[in-house]
């Protein structure tokens, strides 16, 4: 018989707020968190601004040892971590070590520390001058291996790379663990740092983001016929999953149980979903099916809806494969217009929106939306401008990444 696994547990850092208190009545106040960029010089970039992390100072939360020790994403990674455990209760003398897993993602890992290096002997005197930490600061695994030796967990430890999927796809994969029995508990989620000259650029040469530099606050438009692009944002959000017999043992504060979870390819390009949403709607409905539900259950979906011309789309034709064009009782927001695009940390962040808004019964907006598009089937209801109270017991959270890599984690009220 398989486990129960449930959160116990959340953290954020992220655009709108260092905690996941903060973040959370920023996105119920319906906030934009874009702004011009800071992190770099990006006045000769076609796009100007992003949803950065405000105001951070590493040593605030971390010794100077591990500041030296470690990139940025890593960082955002033990903040997040950090409260996330704390906020579960969880005490490592009361259970094994190898009980306690770590499943972290992220899609580029540690980017800066990689530019910063390579730039530097570029730009030297063409001596190997690296760092001894340019291979540790640059591995993507290095977030999951920091949280395990800041806590001593001792079980399964390892990264997700499924570029916007990733920390879904880590989320699903510390459910499955549990579920099986291989852990008790999991710390997992994702986290990013992409807003360097590289990384940004890259994006912007694809013509993927928005180029609204004259009005960035409003430049994540999802669904909107003005559209133009995504926002990119950076961050952290961490959960805590906890198999459920233990959770109710030790009295734990349960925000929801994960009861469904999938992942589909969709075959067709590197980097545009399918026009039809073919992949996607799979993936919902096989997460929905071990679930032991349909479409027809669920209360709230947290789209992955970027803001693309054709990606807000191809989610919608997903979802009307599901619905047959019926007008079900769920609501959908697109999250993404107030936090921007968080890429392998975006699913993490929208699991503890999605947590949060089963636990205090509302559904938060999509933001500055004027125009729906016409193509937005009328059976299907986006809330639009405010957050609104309603009924949420189950909600499922979408995500697609570059690859095709489609991955749906739901989740229900205890």
């Amino acid at each position: 018989m398989l486990n129960r696994v449930v959160v116990t547990g959340m953290g954020v850092i992220s655009p709108l707020g260092a905690t996941a208190s903060a973040f959370w009545r920023a996105i119920v106040a319906g906030e934009s968190s874009a702004a011009p960029i800071t992190h770099f010089d990006a006045s000769e970039f076609r796009t100007r601004f992003a949803c950065e992390v405000k105001d951070f100072n590493a040593s605030a939360y971390l010794d100077r040892g591990d500041i030296k020790r470690t990139d940025l994403f890593t960082q955002y990674a033990l903040i997040a971590s950090d409260e996330a455990i704390k906020d579960s209760g969880i005490d490592l003398k009361d259970m094994d070590p190898f009980d306690a897993g770590v499943i972290w993602g992220s899609g580029q890992g540690g980017m800066q520390t990689f530019e910063d290096q390579v730039t530097e002997y570029v730009n030297g005197d063409g001596k190997p001058r690296f760092s001894p930490f340019f291979v540790p600061k640059l591995i993507a695994n290095m977030a999951s291996g920091m949280i395990s030796i800041r806590n001593g967990y001792m079980g399964i430890n390892y990264t997700t790379v499924s570029a916007c999927a990733t920390s879904n796809t880590a989320i699903m994969d510390a459910y499955n663990y549990i579920r099986l029995g291989q852990a008790k508990v999991i710390v997992t989620g994702g986290s990013e740092a992409p807003i360097t000259p590289a990384s940004f650029g890259g994006f912007s040469s694809m013509k993927a983001m928005s180029a609204r530099n004259d009005d960035p606050k409003t430049a994540s438009r999802p669904f909107d016929v003005e559209r133009d692009g995504f926002v990119m944002g950076e961050g952290a959000g961490a959960l805590v999953l906890e198999d459920y017999e233990q959770a109710v043992k030790r009295g734990a504060h349960i925000y929801g149980e994960i009861v469904g979870a999938s992942m589909t390819a969709d075959a067709y390009h590197m980097t545009a979903t399918h026009p039809e949403g073919i992949g996607a709607a799979k993936a919902m409905e096989k997460a929905l099916a071990e679930a032991s539900m349909s479409i027809k259950d669920v209360d709230y979906i947290n789209l992955h809806a970027t803001s693309t011309p054709v990606g807000d789309l191809s989610e919608i034709n997903a979802l009307l494969k599901l619905t047959q064009g019926e007008k079900l009782k769920f609501k959908m927001s697109a999250t993404k217009s107030m936090t921007g695009h968080l890429l392998g940390a975006a699913g993490a962040v929208e699991a503890v929106i999605c947590l949060l808004g089963m636990r205090d019964q509302v559904i938060p907006p999509t933001i500055n939306t004027q125009q729906l598009d016409p193509a937005v089937h009328d059976s299907l209801s986006v809330v639009l401008g405010e957050t609104i109270d309603a009924p949420v017991k189950v909600a499922m959270s979408n995500t697609f990444g570059f690859g095709g890599h489609n991955g749906i984690v739901v989740f229900k009220a205890v």
